[in-house]
């Protein structure tokens, strides 16, 4: 038997391939090849690959396919994977209303079903990178954040564990029902401890943690403030949700005196280590803010629609500058789960009200690659397909009668239907093949799953 060599010395050369590298100049080929040396890419290039006669473990011959850079994921709720299909009618306030109770009764059992759950759907659509925003804790729950990241690290996926959190409860004029809710000092010493123990710097690491105050309607002025300082103590980026509808205007008008964006100025929320999710109600000048500071967004189309939300003005912020990435939201509000189909929803969506010009295929890609890795800060890693950054690649089959008709590689990822996912590498190891999760058995989890909705809606119907 052939002796494999070290796993930093084995190669993969995929070849014959057509290659979108979302780099600075928006690089294409339409025949090339990309080598994956250990967790890095070596080369990517027009043409065959170099000849490279040692450590070469796999050869794929890439005819009728599309290399993309993997998608970057930059907001979600993991632990919402077994409440989907509830509250289907809703707007946001209404629906998190519905949903409060049930979501406090979660515990680190239930969150490690959804976890995998959710990162499952996330791989098996092109996903390679995700954040997951997680502001419920139950004090009798355990340990929910670190059954998150043991699900996700089970199945190979890159991963930003957002420790959220809740202080402002309806006795304080909030929405989370009181038991759903922490106290501010134990929120600040679990977000330290949560940086403390699992954040990892480093290049191609595999998990960072940000802290995220949860939103302007459930979190206190004082929890913002500290936990601005408290991430920048400790080198950490902070998230939350912003102007995501108009009743959160109205919210912060009444309640403090000023819209969203400058509510989140006032407390030293704006800055190039912060990102917002939604942001679909913002005017010119917040818009000019966010860029000004650079201030990320994750663009959740998908989610927005579902709860009548409304339209962010993506093409007007990528005008300004702003950093702009693509979410999926949590699958309570998005059901679908899927990364690799938001491209396709933000095309179509910016385009509604606007002109067929307002977003191209090639702007979706990139919001759903660099502008995530932008937004995470990782896009000195991440994001594209260049020699000396992360292996983390998307291999889409488009030969298929679905796919093989349409003129642009580009354009059957982008407005075709979602192509099938022959491979889907991350840190230069295979984690879909074919379009099934070669870590995991999908038939457990997908049993896992149906077990913890059971018994999740159990517990709340029980708790009245």
């Amino acid at each position: 038997m052939a002796v494999q060599p070290p796993p930093g010395d084995r190669r993969i050369v995929i070849e014959n391939v057509a290659i979108a590298t979302v780099d600075a100049n928006d690089t294409e080929y339409a025949r090339g090849h990309v080598v994956i040396l250990g967790n890095t890419i070596e080369a990517v290039g027009e043409g065959p690959a170099p000849a490279r006669p040692d450590g070469v473990v796999r050869r794929i011959d890439g005819e009728g396919h599309l290399v993309t850079p993997g998608l970057v994921n930059t907001h979600h709720h993991f632990y919402q994977w077994i409440t989907r299909g509830l509250a289907q009618d809703d707007i946001l306030f209404d629906w998190l209303v519905a949903l409060y109770p049930t979501w406090a009764r979660i515990d680190e059992r239930l969150v490690h079903a959804a976890a995998q759950g959710s990162a499952a759907a996330l791989l098996k659509s092109g996903c390679t990178t995700a954040s997951d925003h997680h502001y419920v804790f139950p004090k009798d729950g355990g340990d929910v954040l670190g059954a998150s990241i043991e699900a996700v690290r089970e199945l190979g996926l890159r991963f930003t564990a957002l420790r959220g959190s809740m202080d402002r409860s309806r006795k304080d004029g909030g929405l989370p029902p009181d038991h759903a809710v922490e106290e501010l000092d134990d929120i600040l010493a679990a977000s330290e401890a949560a940086v403390d123990r699992y954040h990892d710097p480093s290049f191609g690491s595999m998990l960072h943690v940000a802290l995220a105050p949860c939103s302007p309607f459930s979190v206190s002025t004082d929890l913002l403030r500290q936990s601005a300082e408290l991430a920048r103590r400790k080198g950490v980026r902070l998230h939350t949700h912003g102007s995501e509808t108009v009743e959160e205007e109205r919210f912060c008008r009444k309640l403090f005196g000023m819209g969203p964006t400058d509510y989140f100025e006032s407390v030293g929320w704006l800055g190039a280590d912060v990102w917002m999710a939604h942001c679909v109600h913002m005017d010119d000048s917040d818009i000019a803010k966010f860029a000004e500071t650079g201030t990320g967004v994750a663009h959740c189309p998908s989610s927005n629609a579902r709860l009548g939300a409304g339209i962010a003005r993506v093409p007007d912020m990528l005008r300004a500058g702003v950093p702009v990435g693509l979410g999926v939201d949590g699958g309570a509000s998005n059901e679908s789960g899927e990364l690799g189909t938001e491209l396709r929803n933000a095309l179509l969506i910016n385009r509604v009200h606007r002109s067929p010009t307002a977003l191209t295929g090639r702007q979706a890609l990139r919001l759903g690659t660099m502008g995530g890795a932008r937004v995470l800060g990782r896009q000195d890693e991440i994001g594209s397909i260049e020699a000396g950054k992360l292996a983390d690649l998307a291999l889409w089959k488009i030969d298929g009668v679905m796919h093989s008709s349409i003129a642009d590689p580009v354009a059957a990822l982008t407005l075709g239907a979602l192509p099938p996912l022959a491979a889907l590498f991350v840190n230069g190891e295979a984690v879909v093949e074919q379009g099934r999760l070669t870590t995991v058995d999908e038939e457990r989890i997908a049993r896992d799953c149906a077990r913890a909705a059971r018994e999740l809606t159990g517990r709340a119907g029980r708790a009245g």
